[in-house]
């Protein structure tokens, strides 16, 4: 008897060929699944790698502007100075019809050359009773300019040199520069500054009475309440008390060659260098709006610029005449 033969019915080949195109096109989606996992995590964490190298440099930033203030006081301080003057406005042949003191401040920006207002080295410029006078015919004169410097006991001899006939900027010259001196020149900003930076103001708010102020307790009850600005400072500069002063605050705003800026301010703080985060000299500290503590008022060092450049130019053609 024979035995069955049954025999597997053979599978189409085109169902084969579906059946292998179906794996293939799962085994497709689980590698590209694979990936984009694969890649979605490394994206994910390169991202965070990301936020965390942002928000370090906007740590170190926030640091650097907090240390500002500190560092622009004690890398420049010795170069930022009190100035003290007297002026008249008189007729020929008659008394002075009007005689004044003035405080300031002022920075080295050349080597021998002072930067300030120019309402500090020519204290009657826009000066309402100066300019009644001279309308009417009065001459201006500075009796004595003196800048007083931390670290030197005595005050220098100072002389304008070039003043803006446009802004209140002027450059001075320093007389007798003692040999032992380190009056290094500032670093003027290169970029324009943008409203919201921030910025440090340095110099004399209040002239005398603000250095008196902060002064040890026996040599404020000696000078607080004396009127002898020059004899003050003159003590001052002995013990070496002669010491600027720093705010700080933000950057308002720039209108054409005039920077605002909240960091308070007062008299005697005319002609201080203004700072940014970087402890470059963005400006010189000029004005104040009584009232308002967000309005005050400096001059781009743009402006400055070429005052400088001017003065060192004067500089050169003087010394070549003495030879």
């Amino acid at each position: 008897m024979a035995e069955n033969d049954p025999r597997i019915p053979e599978e189409p080949v085109c169902g084969a060929w579906q059946r292998t195109v179906q794996g293939a096109i799962g085994l497709f989606f689980l590698v590209t699944l694979g990936l984009v996992a694969h890649y979605y995590q490394a994206s994910r964490t390169n991202n965070l790698e990301q936020q965390i190298r942002n928000l370090s440099r906007e740590v170190d930033q926030l640091k650097e502007e907090q240390a500002m203030p500190e560092v622009v006081l004690n890398r420049y301080r010795n170069s930022i100075c009190y100035v003290f003057g007297v002026f008249q406005v008189g007729f020929p042949g008659q008394p002075p019809a009007l005689r004044a003191r003035i405080s300031g401040s002022g920075f080295v920006v050349a080597e021998g050359l002072l930067a300030t207002n120019r309402h500090v080295a020519e204290p009657w410029y826009e000066d309402p009773d100066s300019a009644a006078l001279i309308s009417r015919g009065a001459k201006p004169k500075l009796e004595k300019l003196l800048a007083f410097f931390p670290g030197l006991s005595t005050p220098l001899n100072i002389t304008p040199t070039t003043v803006s006939a446009e802004g209140d900027l002027a450059v001075l010259r320093i007389e007798n520069i003692p040999s032992s001196s380190h009056l290094a020149p500032l670093p003027l900003a290169a970029k324009a500054p943008n409203p919201g930076e921030l910025v440090s103001v340095v110099g004399y708010p209040m002239g005398v009475l603000g250095m008196v102020a902060k002064s040890p307790p026996a040599i404020y009850e000696r000078l607080a309440f004396r009127h002898d600005d020059i004899g003050s400072a003159n003590e001052l500069a002995a013990l070496s008390l002669i010491r600027p002063s720093a705010t700080c605050g933000h950057l308002g705003d720039v209108v054409g060659d005039k920077l605002i800026y909240d960091a308070p301010t007062a008299h005697g703080g005319s002609g201080g260098p203004v700072f940014n985060s970087q402890g470059e000299v963005i400006g010189v500290n000029a004005a104040y709006i009584d009232g308002f503590s967000g309005g005050t008022l400096g001059v781009t060092v743009r402006e400055l610029r070429p005052l400088v450049s001017a003065a060192e130019a004067n500089r050169a053609t003087m010394a070549s005449s003495a030879r």
